[in-house]
């Protein structure tokens, strides 16, 4: 499996699953031995590079006034294209709205697709509380960007829909169903068991890998945190990333 695609992980809303989109994405990448770099740049939630297996490297984006610092984010650029690996990117929530506008302001992604390199950008649309903010995140990648775009969609907090409508059923989705390259939607899973394994491997900073060797936990939680690994790889496979 060859694979030199960029992933940037992007969401407004801090607290819903970006950075372990982040984290399964490199996991994914490492299970199908493709060569990869992992880069934290949120200044304050620093979650991706807790995950040690991963070799995450932070990188302080954030300048004077918070506002984005352009010379960290170039030297980010010219790392990316230092050689032909895939790379993850996770930003933060704190990030979001000066690193869209630095983005279009200095046609980076532009940069890095006229280099050969494929972007792919990622979002998370969560239920409950943060459901608005999610999708006012997404939309804002959505009109900023022209690079294809994958959708997340966690149901940790609920389900991910207003009035018994989907997200593939929403006025957003026909407006950008073409830019859209993929869906993956991550279940809940019963609390007590699904949950409960998943809640504790994350609570660790463990990768699916880390914890399926891990005296940590049973045979029974090993089992079902690889129906859960197999289950989200299947479809990242069907997404093609």
């Amino acid at each position: 499996m060859t694979n030199t695609t960029i992933h940037l992980t992007m969401q407004g809303r801090g607290g819903v699953g970006k950075s372990f989109v982040s984290s399964l994405l490199a996991q994914y990448l490492l299970h199908y031995d493709v060569p990869m770099r992992c880069f934290d740049t949120d200044p304050v939630n620093d979650t991706f590079s807790q995950y040690t297996a991963l070799g995450a490297r932070q990188i302080n984006i954030l300048g004077a006034d918070n506002n984005i610092n352009g010379r960290a984010f170039d030297e980010l650029v010219t790392a990316l294209l230092e050689n032909d690996r895939a790379a993850v990117i996770d930003n933060g929530a704190s990030t979001f709205v000066p690193l869209m506008a630095y983005l279009v302001e200095s046609g980076v992604l532009d940069v890095l697709q006229n280099a050969g390199r494929q972007v792919l950008l990622h979002s998370v649309l969560t239920g409950g509380q943060a459901f608005d903010d999610t999708r006012k995140g997404l939309e804002g990648i959505l009109a900023a960007h022209r690079a294809p775009v994958v959708v997340w969609i966690n149901e940790y907090f609920g389900p991910v829909e207003r009035g018994g409508y989907g997200f593939t059923d929403s006025a957003l989705y026909a407006q950008n169903a073409d830019r859209i390259k993929g869906i993956i939607r991550l279940e809940k899973g019963n609390n007590d068991t699904f949950g409960k394994d998943l809640e504790l491997m994350l609570q660790r900073k463990l990768t699916f890998a880390e914890a399926l060797d891990s005296e940590q936990f049973g045979i029974m939680p090993r089992q079902r945190l690889t129906m859960t690994r197999d289950a989200i790889f299947a479809q990242m496979a069907a997404v093609d990333l």
